[in-house]
């Protein structure tokens, strides 16, 4: 049995997440699938993460076993011809039997990408927030340091999400905010993140730029866990999995 380590990258927007679900379609069904009809069995693909719906990967990874002997460049060639243009493999190979996509990873980097032009990208809509309003990059990139470290990110997580978890204590290595030209980036690793925490953060710092929140607020929601001191929860699909860490 072979363990083939695979990454893909995705535009998610007309994906409901990587996870396969009974009723909608999802980055998951369509890689098992298109394995199965390749390899001639059942294929279970591990992601490295669950990315909800809308949002993007530039890069990510999963692992399947199976016991096909195709080698992997033609099995990334298959599936390259057999997936839709929104999906792509960029590389596949064989890996150790015990590598695990998800829990081999040692962290992650998300950028959260803003169009902060005076009008909307009609071209681009679905791959960045537009918001027209004043962005202090230099001011945000500042208040971003302030996440940096290993903090109980409670007050960023999804109130449902938190029932289920043993601590929502992550550690967070770097956290950028550059612009170039109209677009605005917010640049985050971490060792790992909670459900809806890298679009909270982005979505606090909005609200520092807008004055509804200041970098005292997110000391103290660092502090409290209450989810009402930090922001709002922006839109996903100006989120991407940009890097994986093994």
């Amino acid at each position: 049995m072979r363990n083939i380590k695979i990454c893909i990258a995705y535009n998610g927007t007309a994906y409901h997440g990587w996870q396969r679900q009974n009723n909608n379609i999802t980055v998951q069904q369509l890689i098992e699938d298109c394995m199965g009809r390749i390899t001639n069995g059942k294929i279970t693909a591990h992601g490295c993460s669950r990315t909800d719906a809308g949002v993007h990967a530039r890069e990510f990874y999963l692992n399947a076993k199976t016991e096909s002997a195709i080698p992997c460049p033609g099995l990334m060639r298959a599936m390259n011809k057999m997936l839709p243009d929104d999906i792509a493999v960029l590389s596949c190979e064989d890996a150790d039997e015990d590598f695990h996509a998800r829990f081999s990873a040692h962290g992650k980097e998300y950028v959260y990408l803003v169009n902060n032009a005076k009008h909307k990208d009609v071209f681009g809509s679905d791959l960045a927030l537009f918001y027209p309003y004043p962005l202090d990059e230099k001011r945000l990139d500042g208040a971003a340091k302030l996440f940096v470290g290993k903090h109980d990110f409670a007050a960023f997580c999804k109130a449902e999400a938190k029932e289920h978890l043993k601590t929502t204590v992550r550690t967070v290595y770097d956290f950028t905010v550059t612009r170039s030209g109209d677009t605005v980036s917010f640049t985050v690793s971490g060792d790992g993140f909670l459900h809806n925490m890298v679009r909270i953060m982005v979505g606090t710092l909005i609200y520092v730029s807008e004055g509804k929140r200041t970098e005292a607020d997110i000391l103290r929601s660092l502090e409290t866990g209450e989810r009402t001191d930090a922001g709002v929860t922006i839109p996903p699909h100006g989120l991407y999995l940009n890097k994986v860490f093994y």
